[in-house]
């Protein structure tokens, strides 16, 4: 609620995002609906895995809402889907708005890496400062109508967004 735009979706109901991947394939190359319907068709992810739940409640709405969301800010953010991306977009969302779940999970990521598997710690913590930094300057990725601008560039959603430091071409981003 607390967030630019949170409350109003909130408080509507914004429906769970349910794509049309083949509609959205066709969209211009570059523009955020090809770029999720892509990389949901090149990871072989269900796209009705995120079936439509119950959202009665604000946080049964906020859980569905950042569960559905979750993808488009890999695209947005530029995180790849590799353990170390997985964690950059988590920390993201835990920075803006202190999802319990992200919170934990970051954390826990950074110390299983740090006590288990060292080799992998730098990568782990920089993913998670890379998150932070950007769920610090950008807007609220939880709080955005994405559906509203499936044909708009990814690089004007980020000039929109104030997310100026997107993790593409880094080892954890997309490539």
């Amino acid at each position: 609620r607390e967030v630019p735009g949170g409350a109003a979706l909130m408080d509507q109901r914004y429906p769970p995002l349910q794509p049309d991947l083949d509609r959205l394939i066709t969209l211009p190359a570059g523009s955020l609906g090809h770029t999720y319907a892509a990389l949901i068709r090149q990871l072989n992810y269900d796209p009705e895995f995120f079936r439509a739940r119950p959202i009665d409640t604000e946080a049964q709405w906020l859980t569905q809402r950042i569960a559905t969301t979750h993808d488009i800010h890999h695209v947005v953010s530029g995180f790849g889907t590799v353990p170390e991306g997985e964690t950059g977009v988590l920390a993201i969302t835990a920075c803006q708005i202190g999802f319990p779940a992200y919170v934990l999970l970051t954390g826990v990521a950074q110390l299983a890496s740090f006590r288990f598997q060292t080799e992998r710690f730098a990568a782990v913590s920089g993913a998670v400062a890379h998150g932070m930094a950007i769920g610090r300057q950008a807007h609220c990725l939880v709080a955005v109508p994405w559906e509203e601008g499936w044909e708009l560039p990814v690089a004007e959603w980020r000039q929109r967004l104030n997310l100026l430091e997107p993790a593409n071409g880094l080892p954890y981003g997309l490539m």
